[in-house]
């Protein structure tokens, strides 16, 4: 789960990592009263969950509250398109108004999963304001990295590492040294998938802080942390993507036309990448789970076959802990319930199988079998571009 920059600094601020002061707004005149308050000149920020919103219109600098408003004014209610958002772009519907920074220095900073390494790890740049991956690809020799201890975590010394790393000398080291740990410990205690700020900059006056912030969160430890997921907006995310969460099914929208129903990521994957061998493009990821129940099939089958661009369904299930039988219940029950008229290519192994078959094939309804992954593909890929 992702939250936005006022939320991440809110969370920043209670582990004493230090950031610009300022306030949200949802119109203008909120904006014009938040720069009064914070007196001199002001940075107006497009509150949506992507980067690159300064190229794209959505951080403006302002001189005063009158000027602020009329930032806020321009950047409330337009439709921000970045490199990391949807081509059409996502609704503004607030914006940070915080003090303005006199900076000196951009650096670089976050906390992470690695996979590899089974651990967490910091890393550090002197090349902050640029994304990461960027500089990683032409200058991988500019990222520090720590890796943390499982169970110790990250100690004193490797704070100490990064911050020298960063350039940070005298006071400037002290703040630095003590920021890693904060965040760090904030990194732990909200379970984040990703705490990154960038940049963190050192002001003219000797300052460190965290300019901008970007926290994601583990979904499946939010129920441990109900204060962050009541930040969650859902303006931010797909309507599908929404729906899904609500019965717990792992559902992501892509761009293509077969829609896909499987159980099991793995196996999610390898059905994408299946449909584009046969020639097609996957509409989405969804993995209905192990144990799904009719009712969960039959959401499932509402929510996928409910994207316009879907022109045929692809269900491809290995029935061990979800038995084919109950699969078959939820879909014969879906495609009642909707009047579905998509095609459907259907392919089950596992766990009464036979029974399942029978059931969708006494059903009455038009369902296409499958004998094994590559024939269902190359079915469901036909479909849809007959019914294109």
């Amino acid at each position: 789960m992702k939250v936005h920059e006022h939320q991440a600094k809110a969370l920043l601020r209670a582990f004493a990592v230090p950031v610009p002061r300022g306030d949200v707004a949802t119109t203008p005149a909120e904006a014009k009263a938040v720069a009064a308050r914070l007196g001199g000149r002001v940075v107006v920020k497009a509150q949506v969950h992507a980067g690159g919103r300064g190229k794209a219109g959505g951080i403006q600098l302002a001189d005063g509250p009158v000027a602020a408003e009329a930032a806020a004014r321009q950047i409330l209610g337009m439709r921000l398109t970045t490199p990391q958002t949807p081509p059409e772009g996502i609704l503004v519907r607030s914006v940070l108004v915080e003090e303005a920074s006199a900076v000196a220095r951009e650096l670089y900073l976050s906390v992470t999963l690695d996979r590899v390494r089974a651990t967490h790890v910091a890393m550090a740049s002197q090349a902050g304001g640029m994304e990461i991956e960027e500089v990683a690809d032409r200058s991988p020799e500019k990222i520090l990295r720590e890796w943390a201890h499982p169970a110790l975590g990250l100690a004193d010394h490797q704070a100490r590492r990064l911050a020298f790393g960063l350039g940070l000398v005298g006071e400037e080291f002290k703040q630095g040294a003590g920021l890693v740990r904060n965040l760090f410990a904030l990194y732990l205690a909200k379970d984040c998938s990703l705490a990154e700020i960038n940049p963190l900059v050192v002001t003219r006056d000797g300052r460190v802080l965290a300019l901008d912030a970007k926290l994601n969160f583990d979904d499946n430890a939010l129920y441990r942390h109900v204060d962050i997921a009541a930040l969650r907006d859902p303006h931010e995310e797909d309507p599908l993507d929404v729906e899904a969460s609500k019965y717990s099914l792992n559902y992501i929208k892509l761009a293509g036309n077969v829609g896909c129903m499987v159980n099991g990521a793995g196996l999610a994957m390898a059905t994408m990448d299946i449909i584009k061998l046969a020639g097609g493009e996957p509409a989405n990821f969804l993995d209905v789970g192990g144990g799904a129940s009719p009712e969960q099939i039959e959401n499932a089958f509402r929510i996928l076959s409910s994207d316009p661009s879907v022109r045929a369904v692809f269900i491809n299930v290995f029935g061990g802990i979800l038995r084919v039988d109950r699969l078959a219940e939820g879909l014969i029950a879906a495609v009642k319930k909707l009047g579905l008229r998509l095609p459907v290519v259907v392919r089950m192994e596992g766990t009464n199988v036979e029974l399942g078959k029978r059931m969708l094939g006494e059903s009455g309804l038009p369902f296409v079998t499958a004998d094994d992954m590559g024939d269902g593909a190359r079915k469901a890929v036909a479909l849809a571009k007959g019914s294109g």
